[in-house]
């Protein structure tokens, strides 16, 4: 049984930075081409590593996918840090959506969200994949809850507003306006989700 995406084996330095730029690599591919599309033999070339590296880090496709959905989770959250951090105020979940939209802008709305993108091909198909992009999506969540939880704990949300649900709001938000964005190759509507869901919690702030 191949080991737990989560727990590799205990490489050496240097093997785990062939493992990682092996996992980048995938990553990267799957990204732009899905993972049906991306094949062993093309992940090995893309990562400059040979067959048997390769299959001594991932004897099968399905232990690779699963090392990508981590890795696309860490990726995502990674990029949004400085902005995930600041969320405990209005102006802190705007300059997040910003940076969400000046993100898509940038990409002209090509890729979306490296978690929503492979999640969309794997969801049905993929449990165990499923399960570390679900594992993701709750972490994205919990930050965003925390800075709500935090104004809450100000007494800057009104009594009854409720952290949980505006956080699942905003990342629902967020992740359905980053698909439609890439769909229509416009991020109005990335916009517009946004905005009215701030602007709800605006609303309810003491």
């Amino acid at each position: 049984m191949p080991d737990s995406a989560e727990h590799p084996k205990d490489f050496t330095p240097k093997g785990q930075a062939t493992r990682d730029r092996v996992v980048a690599a995938a990553a990267d591919l799957m990204y732009e081409q899905g993972v049906a599309a991306t094949s062993l033999q093309t992940v090995q070339q893309a990562s400059r590593v040979s067959g048997s590296q390769m299959y001594h880090y991932f004897p099968d496709k399905a232990s690779l996918v699963r090392a990508v959905a981590v890795r696309q989770g860490e990726t995502t959250l990674g990029q949004q840090e400085p902005w995930l951090a600041r969320l405990d105020s209005i102006a802190g979940l705007r300059a997040w959506r910003d940076y969400l939209v000046t993100a898509m802008k940038r990409r002209e709305c090509h890729g979306g969200c490296r978690i929503g993108t492979m999640a969309g091909e794997l969801a049905d198909t993929n449990p165990a994949a499923r399960a570390e992009l679900a594992g993701a999506f709750g972490a994205w969540t919990r930050a965003i809850r925390g800075g709500l939880q935090a104004m809450a704990g100000r007494g800057q949300l009104a009594p009854g507003a409720d952290p949980a649900r505006l956080a699942d709001a905003l990342l629902a938000a967020a992740e359905g306006g980053l698909l439609l964005a890439k769909c229509t190759r416009d991020v109005t509507v990335l916009e517009n989700a946004l905005d009215v869901v701030i602007d709800r919690v605006e609303s309810l702030t003491a």
